[in-house]
């Protein structure tokens, strides 16, 4: 498992340090990818001063006051509290003005130039970012909506804030050292999700410890996957959403609990975690078969039926390239491992004949 502190460009999170609007240091698909994954404390006097420039770069007055908050969890608190906050103006400071340079740009390279260009540039971030985006906005309504009107209020809220940090994909799209971008790129820079009303902006700090694999995925055995400074945590294990309590477990897994287990995602977390081999050998499991299709895995216990598995290698790579093994539950009455396969398939041995790779 890798950190998104040790993989994902934080060399150039130097370069954020006093960075101002006029400075270039974020050219580079690098430099926004080291905007959207860092985890230090927020540049609160940068990322005012950005804020205020976008309500002046969108014909507004100024925000009467900027109030900060420890994650985008206190933030949604926050704003469904504030009073006079006014309207919000978030069509103003950020739909507005990304709409005209995207316009402006598209004419300039023509469409197969702007695609080009967005695939080298913000297309390079994306993916990652808005599944980061995603999960923090699912975060957020688990912990805060205890019912249906309250989900759709929260997930209106969410959906309105300017994402800071996280709207790095687009911007390093666009120039941003000067013209109607420069202050949504200070705020990127400086600080994490925003909300900009026309009384008040409520502006986030950034996370404090941001873990990923090697394929961006939110990623921690050991802790949480995605943390800030208020106590707001992700935990998860190769992107996929765990509980706290449960990742406390798994030092202490025994074969035993594995198999206890009832969640199948969950028990494939245990399997990978504790690891297969020594899973298989702790639980005097012994190969019956093996075939072109994979192996077929045999566990007798006491007092209750075999436990037999086939392993088989996922023929899709993943994200990273690697090739995922799978252990499929199937009948104790199973002979061989085109048998097993063909079961979860819902198919007679005979009748299933996967397509071999060249």
């Amino acid at each position: 498992m890798t950190t998104a502190d040790a993989m994902d460009g934080l060399d150039g999170l130097d370069g954020l340090d006093g960075l101002g609007a006029g400075d270039t240091a974020g050219d580079g698909v690098g430099f926004w990818r080291a905007c959207a994954t860092a985890a230090v404390p927020a540049d609160r006097a940068a990322a005012e001063e950005g804020i205020r420039r976008a309500y002046r770069q969108a014909g507004l007055a100024e925000p009467e006051r900027v109030v900060w908050a420890g994650s985008p969890r206190e933030a949604v608190t926050l704003i469904r509290g504030l009073a006079n906050r006014g309207p919000g103006v978030r069509e103003a400071v950020r739909t507005a003005p990304w709409a005209w340079e995207r316009r402006r740009l598209h004419e300039e390279l023509g469409a197969a130039g702007w695609s080009a260009h967005w695939a080298a540039t913000g297309g390079r971030l994306w993916e990652s970012t808005q599944a980061l985006v995603e999960r923090i906005r699912r975060g957020v309504l688990e912990e805060l909506a205890e019912g249906r009107e309250e989900e759709l209020e929260i997930r209106l809220l969410l959906l309105d804030a300017v994402l800071g940090q996280h709207d790095a994909p687009w911007l390093a799209a666009f120039p941003t050292d000067s013209g109607p971008l420069s202050g949504l790129a200070e705020v990127c820079r400086s600080a994490g999700w925003w909300w900009p009303f026309a009384e008040v902006a409520v502006v986030c700090e950034r996370p404090v410890a941001l873990h990923r694999d090697e394929a961006g995925r939110l990623d921690r055995g050991d802790g949480p996957a995605l943390a800030y400074p208020d106590g707001f945590a992700l935990h998860a294990w190769r992107g996929m959403p765990v509980p706290a309590a449960f990742l406390a477990e798994l030092p202490t897994l025994t074969p035993e609990r594995i198999r206890s287990e009832e969640n199948a995602e969950l028990r494939r977390v245990m399997l990978e975690y504790y690891g297969y081999d020594r899973y298989l050998a702790d639980s005097g499991a012994r190969p019956v078969h093996r075939d072109e299709t994979g192996t077929l895995w045999r566990i007798d216990l006491d007092g209750d039926e075999p436990v037999v598995m086939v392993e088989v290698l996922n023929s899709t790579p993943e994200p990273d390239g690697s090739r995922r093994t799978y252990w499929l539950r199937v009948p104790p009455s199973t002979r061989t491992a085109r048998q097993g396969v063909a079961w979860t398939f819902g198919l007679q041995p005979e009748v299933y004949a996967p397509l071999r790779e060249t």
